[in-house]
């Protein structure tokens, strides 16, 4: 590993925002801000966005940024907190698959509470958040992305997103190079995170773990270099330094380095098409499929065995939150014929009812070796055997949504108003999606607050 990569890293970030992004990239950055405040006003209905909003306006604060859903004005730390839960409270928001991370839902919100605090303008919000995911990804590489768990513990899912939160805040904020160095080592001073959330029964501790914590501490960073608060220079190097600690593939961090601004990590991010766990997308699809394209009901299926890579399976299997459980997001989709709403995939209560709990217990799940060196693509094979005896099979590679099959701009927006239809008026979810596409020409950010506020 070079002596060099926090300089480069800190000159990159303190610079980016004078940096057009290409169209394509900038066209993908809107797509992930429109399905990451999808997020956060759907998440802000749930028992971590309400616990999260209850927590902030409890504290106060210096009105500088809001919280979604609620218009109450905070500082910009708690708003990013806050909005960061808010995101990672329904599990419809993104995820990068390579570095083991749900970027948006810490990214967004921390350049979102550092934007409505700078007043920027919409283009270099969307610059900032592109920069986070960038910072974000090669983080999470280094830290080993989808081994990393098996190698130390540390969560990806909150380091990864931290450094990119605090690249994003920094940049907005309009830290010099030598103010980033800094900013980087109180990020690296803030680096928690174990993967003891996946025992989070309720979602409320995972939501902290994936967005707010990130979302804090990115912005806590920025704004103590901002303040003048001095540190550690070169927090990669000598003695105990943060890749030695948390980093078992440090050496391939140079080359993705080496590759900023000519790779942007956004373009490869996954959007979801369905408001569940990623190990479920591609199961979830397959039995939607399979239910529509048979007309199957629960009393035509004998058993259903469903296999996912290894790495996945453990994180769905037989789980007390809905959401990510799988055994019983294929029983709904089942039951509700072919269909997976986002009541069905966030209610408690369904998941204790009797023919629910009988059509569960039919539904098996294997981590598969054979799938494991695919586990970045999320493939699932789902095995339905009829009380006939027929066979039904159906694999599906690459789920809509991922890198290798991704959505559309008009499957985004038709993913938005479902999601939204309950929440918001016709009108407002029209000019909330016209504004966020609109972003590159709006002159200041704060323009979507009230677009924002429910």
């Amino acid at each position: 590993m070079s002596q060099d990569a926090i300089p480069r890293l800190a000159e990159y970030i303190s610079t980016a925002l004078s940096l057009p992004l290409p169209h394509s990239v900038e066209a993908k950055t809107k797509l992930h801000v429109l399905d990451t405040a999808v997020a956060m006003i759907t998440g802000s209905q749930l028992k971590p966005g309400k616990a999260a909003i209850a927590y902030v306006c409890s504290q106060g604060g210096t009105p500088e940024s809001m919280i979604v859903s609620s218009g109450v004005l905070t500082n910009a730390t708690n708003a990013a907190m806050a909005n960061g839960m808010l995101a990672h409270s329904n599990e419809t928001d993104d995820s990068h698959a390579p570095s083991l991370t749900h970027p948006g839902c810490a990214i967004i919100p921390a350049a979102l509470a550092v934007g409505e605090r700078e007043a920027v303008d919409g283009e270099m919000f969307l610059r900032a958040v592109a920069l986070g995911y960038d910072i974000s990804s090669r983080i999470g590489r280094a830290m080993g992305g989808i081994t990393a768990k098996d190698f130390h513990g540390h969560a990806t899912h909150s380091i990864g997103p931290m450094f990119g939160a605090t690249a994003s805040a920094s940049a907005l904020a309009n830290l010099n190079e030598q103010k980033t160095r800094y900013a980087l080592a109180y990020a690296a001073q803030q680096s928690s995170g174990i993967v003891t959330w996946e025992r989070d029964s309720e979602h409320v501790e995972k939501a902290f773990v994936f967005g707010g914590m990130g979302a804090r501490n990115g912005v806590t960073s920025a704004l103590f270099a901002e303040s003048g608060m001095s540190g550690e220079e070169n927090v990669f190097t000598g003695q105990r330094n943060f890749l030695e600690i948390y980093c078992p593939k440090a050496s391939e961090l140079d080359h993705w380095i080496s590759t900023l601004g000519s790779h942007y990590e956004i373009s490869i991010t996954n959007i979801k098409r369905f408001s569940v766990g990623s190990p479920i997308q591609a199961a979830a699809d397959a039995m939607v499929q399979l239910v529509k394209d048979h007309g199957l009901t629960p009393e035509y299926i004998e058993s259903v065995k469903v296999l996912l890579p290894p790495g996945g399976a453990k994180i769905v299997d037989g789980r007390t939150m809905p959401d990510v459980n799988l055994q019983y997001i294929l029983a709904v989709i089942i039951l509700d014929g072919g269909i997976l709403s986002f009541e069905a995939t966030h209610t408690y209560e369904r998941l204790f009812e009797p023919t629910v709990k009988e059509l569960m217990s039919r539904i098996s799940l294997k981590g598969d070796k054979s799938l494991e060196k695919f586990e970045t693509q999320r493939p699932a094979t789902v095995k339905i055997t009829l009380t006939d005896g027929q066979k039904l099979e159906k694999h599906v590679a690459a789920v809509r949504g991922t890198a290798d099959n991704p959505m559309t701009k008009a499957e985004v927006e038709e993913k938005a108003r479902e999601l939204l239809a309950n929440i918001m008026g016709e009108r407002q979810i029209n000019d909330l999606i016209e504004s966020i596409f609109g972003l590159d020409k709006s002159t200041d950010v704060l323009s979507l607050r009230p677009l924002l506020t429910l």
